[in-house]
């Protein structure tokens, strides 16, 4: 499978702003809904954001609601997440995945780490107080 890559990651304040990519090398995103995860050390992959691939229709965890934002760049095999008002509790390494489906969001499916198909080697955020 093409392989999926995060960037953007990086050592930020509380209350900074940072902005995520995802890429798919050659190819485009097409129909994937593409999923974004997190996870701090000691905890499970818990879901973030996704952006489903027919419509664009976006969902969001609660904990980054009205701060994280998610959208697709499909001229440029793109999709970004951009993170505002960055808390402690923000720090993880952050995962970009890739889901065939016609589900549209928000669905639970889409909010599930299992039903994605191929996964980036993730992106560390680390937010100091």
């Amino acid at each position: 499978h093409e392989p999926v890559v995060e960037s953007g990651g990086g050592l930020v304040q509380a209350g900074d702003s940072l902005r995520l990519s995802c890429t798919r090398s050659g190819r485009t995103f097409g129909d994937y809904a593409v999923g974004w995860f997190r996870q701090a050390p000691g905890k499970e992959r818990e879901f973030v954001a996704v952006i489903e691939g027919i419509g664009g229709s976006t969902d969001y965890a609660d904990s980054v609601k009205d701060r994280f934002s998610v959208s697709r760049l499909n001229a440029k095999n793109t999709v970004n997440l951009q993170m505002n008002n960055l808390k402690v509790e923000d720090t993880a390494v952050y995962y970009c995945a890739l889901q065939r489906t016609t589900f549209r969001a928000p669905n639970l499916r889409l909010r599930r780490p299992a039903n994605y198909d191929y996964w980036g080697q993730g992106t560390q955020v680390t937010v100091s107080s």
